[in-house]
């Protein structure tokens, strides 16, 4: 009897008890993802295997059979068809990682740590002015600018376009849009880009954007990168560089602000501020499923099922996170003194996330610097009445308010 597809909610009201009904299905499961099947795999260790299987792509255009009659319909379709290193593969992947990767080394992170700094200062200043006892949501005056002003530093983005360019971004990531006002977004999101690489064109700069127009335009039309996927890298960059580091921010605000003794254990030096962000990573992966890769060929699961060639295949980063095989008994509680935090939250293999570094510079620095400018900062609901993002990838919140310090006499 053929197993009943599992329709993922497009607003993720309740996405861990999904997570939960996902895990319970077996290490890979049949889903319906805004009408397009899928398998989401949420066991760890088949995941690892097909993240890093040469079985399988993320090339959906050249390799997924119902990429033609899904992309014109389908509202996560620029998930599918941008044309840049986050879709490639094989050869293709390691020509656009190679001209990414020197934007992210070592070194370029340190250079960025006193901006990084400069920068949390500057918010925590802002939010000095908010009078005690007012609730101020940190998602809008902290987890939003500083990735916002950190994406916009690296890559030339003008102050001006900056808030646009969040907007547009914002409806990547939706899963409530329809299939018109994704094609629209999508087409507001390519002019904005054409703008800015158009303004890089005439006035370059020491940025990333620069860099990359520089080497299209030196390579020329056979050169090492097209017109395609220049426009799919910069959107792929600022999105993948905004969007994530929001989530991961919020989620550790809220998870420290939630429990007390986890702050005790950070405040007492039983754990660092770097295992608070691993662990928030595990806990609440920034993105909860990542559409999509395809199977190459059959590919047997540990069940006796088969994913057959040419099916879809969805990672689930957050039911892998907190699977029990993984964790244990506690994998669905925050504990920053976990001796284990490994998680998906940046990917595997080839594709992991190049701007890991970055992110964990920023969440790190947010973090230690915003617990010691508010020590008594507080939610200002239950974290029960926290109202989730509505969309199936992204996982944080709508807003994080708190009250940084007690009302006088509070």
């Amino acid at each position: 009897m053929r197993e009943q597809i599992l329709v993922l909610d497009p607003q993720a009201a309740d996405h861990h008890a999904e997570e939960r009904a996902l895990r319970a299905r077996g290490p890979a499961t049949r889903v319906d993802i805004l009408g397009v099947s899928a398998w989401s795999v949420t066991d760890p260790g088949l995941l690892k295997r097909l993240l890093t299987s040469p079985h399988v792509s993320k090339d959906t255009r050249a390799h997924w059979p119902a990429f033609a009659e899904t992309v014109a319909t389908w509202p996560l379709a620029l998930w599918v068809a941008v044309d840049n290193m986050f879709t490639a593969y094989g050869s293709d992947h390691r020509r656009l990682r190679r001209m990414i990767a020197p934007a992210f080394s070592a070194r370029r992170i340190t250079a960025l740590t006193a901006d990084v700094e400069a920068l949390v200062a500057g918010l925590l200043d802002r939010l000095e002015a908010v009078p005690a006892g007012e609730v101020v949501d940190l998602r809008e005056h902290l987890a939003t600018p500083l990735p916002i002003a950190v994406v916009g530093r690296l890559m030339g983005v003008p102050a001006s376009q900056a808030a646009e360019f969040r907007t547009l971004v914002d409806g990547v990531f939706a899963t409530t849009l329809s299939t018109d006002e994704a094609a629209k977004n999508t087409a507001a999101v390519y002019q904005l880009l054409a703008e800015l690489i158009a303004a890089k064109r005439e006035r370059p700069g020491d940025d990333m954007t620069s860099l990359l127009i520089a080497a299209r335009d030196d390579e020329g039309d056979g050169g090492t990168l097209t017109d395609a996927e220049l426009r799919d890298t910069l959107l792929l960059m600022i999105s993948a560089g905004y969007e994530t580091t929001v989530n991961v921010i919020d989620q550790a605000v809220c998870s420290l602000l939630s429990d007390p003794e986890q702050r005790a254990h950070v405040r007492e030096g039983r754990c660092s501020w770097a295992d608070v962000v691993e662990e928030t990573l595990r806990h609440e992966s920034a993105v909860k499923h990542l559409p999509l890769r395809c199977a190459l060929r059959d590919i047997p699961l540990p069940d006796g099922r088969t994913i057959r060639a040419g099916e879809a295949i969805l990672a689930s980063y957050a039911a892998a996170n907190r699977h029990p095989d993984w964790h244990g008994d506690s994998a669905d509680r925050f504990d920053a003194t976990r001796v284990g935090k490994e998680h998906l939250a940046f990917g595997y293999g080839v594709h992991y996330c190049l701007g890991a570094p970055l992110a964990r510079l920023e969440v790190t620095t947010a973090l230690r610097e915003l617990f010691a400018r508010f020590p008594d900062v507080r939610l200002a609901v239950p974290v029960e009445d926290l109202t989730p993002m509505p969309t199936l990838i992204s996982n944080g919140h709508v807003t994080v308010p708190v009250r940084l310090r007690p009302a006088p006499g509070g």
